[in-house]
């Protein structure tokens, strides 16, 4: 029986080119590096956009200077907000006295219940994707670690135009800046279906996702 099953298995191997001797067969790379749309082009801002939405998501666009009011606005009624460690100087510059800001250091960790009874989080990124309506986190400061955008049933966070290309071997360039990092990849509201494909939104993490694009 096992002469049988060895010769049935080399005739596999064969087949496969994969014999003791044989080298692996090579990998396709022929796949697209990067895009005719140009990172960070009206062109990419509309078509992540239009994925955002797609997905659920609320988008609402901003320049610079309006950030802070922008922000103000969108938080005035959570009670709470989570904030990474480092957060950009002057993002909570305009927000009412009555938000309490919970700021999640790493040596002063708030807890899964801290994190559950919180109003919203909010963060930056770390790259968008326009073709998939993506948005990945790489922990970095502004960003912080995955269990706060995870957790609250709100996510509120903040890409900027410069941030956005087009697809996701741009993106994955940009992620290998820093490989080692944890990444969360963000693709509108958490959801998901059950057989009767009955959606379910706030499974896995937030219920509720709002993109502020910055330009």
């Amino acid at each position: 029986m096992t002469g049988a099953r060895e010769a049935v298995l080399a005739r596999l191997r064969d087949a496969l080119g994969r014999t003791p001797h044989a080298a692996p067969p090579p990998v396709p790379r022929e796949y697209r590096t990067r895009s005719d749309v140009a990172p960070g082009s009206a062109e990419a801002l509309a078509l992540l956009v239009d994925r955002l939405e797609d997905y659920k998501a609320r988008v609402h666009r901003c320049t610079p200077a309006e950030l802070p009011t922008a922000l103000a606005d969108l938080l005035a009624g959570a009670g709470s907000v989570v904030v990474p460690p480092a957060l950009p100087e002057g993002w909570l510059a305009a927000l009412p006295a009555g938000v309490e800001v919970r700021i999640d250091a790493p040596g002063a960790r708030l807890s899964n219940a801290d994190l559950d009874g919180a109003g919203a989080v909010l963060t930056g990124a770390r790259v968008a994707i326009a073709e998939t309506g993506t948005i990945v986190l790489d922990a970095e400061p502004d960003q912080g670690r995955r269990a706060i955008t995870l957790v609250p049933d709100r996510h509120v966070c903040v890409v900027t135009a410069g941030q956005v290309v087009a697809t996701v071997p741009e993106a994955v360039a940009v992620l290998d800046a820093h490989p080692a990092r944890p990444l969360t990849w963000i693709a509108g509201p958490s959801a998901t279906s059950d057989i009767e494909l009955e959606r379910v939104e706030g499974v896995h993490g937030p219920r509720t996702l709002d993109v502020v694009l910055v330009r």
